[in-house]
């Protein structure tokens, strides 16, 4: 897991990270690396201000270590009904529409916080004070969902250190409450965190020609199908990603096409709990910038001034989205679609 993606060479660290058992490991897993004192994990000039064109080389060879400040929860009500406060922030994979890039400017390799045992602590404390759900949603209709990795991929930042098998194993003991984390890589060892049910999988998918060009450093699409229902053996509920939709001349064909081959692979059992998300692209003009110095092909897709226009996000970014009327059309097609080819995959919401 760690050969393709991750050749780390260079370690940036908080002056606390020593302090913490979590960060004595993770500097005992790369002994040769070069350590490399930062006053913060956010404000490293040589991450942020360096060669756009080295983009992927520093998701290859950094790793940030740091402390994790703010334990603070936000109420979600899409993909869950919480965000828990992160373990990590940043990826080694480079998906040209990442949002995470857009925030910490050029490169965003993983970021991980070392403070463990704070973070799940106050995930004990906000899970405890909630009690029992009495209003099913469509997040779940029983458990309080905590999204755990909003801003990375949990998948591989199992690879670094262990926070992602403590998280599984603290949500096997809180009967109110499941984790949540979307990936787009394969890693085996989390078919050996005994999940019990209590942690939700959500598997990211597009076309698999489509991912080539935009997904990049992730596992192929059909690597992920194939986790599928080994995760969900594992003791994982699995629910499915469609996101982005990126919209361009066949689309329909080829969204399809991924709905027949997830039809012929999943067994029934996974059918039987599928849900999915939907999420249209959203774009952003400091993304723009970044991907035309090191990924020019992506942006022919992802910038399309004619059929997008500005929105301002939840956090007070500009972005760009594709344009109301047809946005409500264009999705309104991708769920009959859907719904004809699956079924059974029951849509928990989509925008």
């Amino acid at each position: 897991m760690l050969a393709p993606l991750l050749d780390i060479d260079r370690l940036y660290l908080e002056p606390a990270v020593e302090a913490h058992p979590r960060g004595r490991e993770i500097l005992a897993r790369f002994p040769d690396a070069e350590r490399i004192p930062v006053e913060s994990h956010w404000r490293i000039p040589a991450l942020r201000d360096g060669d756009p064109g080295d983009y992927l080389a520093a998701k290859r060879q950094s790793l940030v270590l740091g402390v994790k400040k703010g334990l603070e929860f936000r109420p979600n009500g899409r993909s869950a009904d919480f965000i828990a406060p992160s373990t990590s922030n940043g990826c080694a994979m480079a998906c040209a529409y990442c949002y995470v890039a857009r925030r910490k400017g050029h490169a965003n390799p993983v970021s991980v916080f070392v403070n463990i045992e704070a973070i799940s602590a106050a995930i004990i404390r906000h899970a405890t004070r909630q009690g029992c759900k009495t209003v099913p949603d469509q997040v779940d209709p029983v458990a309080w969902v905590y999204d755990l990795g909003e801003n990375g991929d949990l998948s591989v930042d199992a690879a670094i250190s262990d926070n992602v098998r403590d998280l599984v194993a603290l949500f096997r003991g809180l009967p109110q409450a499941k984790g949540s984390f979307a990936t787009k890589a394969v890693n085996p060892a989390l078919l050996g965190y005994d999940p019990q049910g209590r942690t939700r999988i959500r598997m990211s998918l597009m076309p698999p020609e489509l991912a080539r060009l935009l997904d990049v450093r992730t596992a192929p699409v059909a690597e992920r199908i194939a986790a599928i229902p080994e995760l969900h053996r594992a003791g994982y509920e699995v629910h499915v990603n469609f996101s982005p939709v990126v919209l361009r001349e066949g689309w329909e064909g080829e969204w399809g096409a991924l709905f027949e081959m997830l039809d012929d692979s999943l067994p029934d059992p996974v059918k039987q709990q599928l849900a999915a998300e939907i999420i249209m692209l959203t774009h952003n003009e400091t993304l723009h910038q970044v991907n035309l110095a090191w990924h020019p092909k992506a942006e022919a897709l992802l910038w399309r001034p004619d059929l997008q226009e500005q929105k301002v996000s939840e956090g007070g970014g500009v972005n760009l989205r594709y344009r109301t009327p047809w946005k409500r059309r264009w999705l309104d097609r991708f769920i009959a679609l859907l719904a004809a080819r699956m079924p059974y995959c029951r849509v928990r919401y989509a925008f």
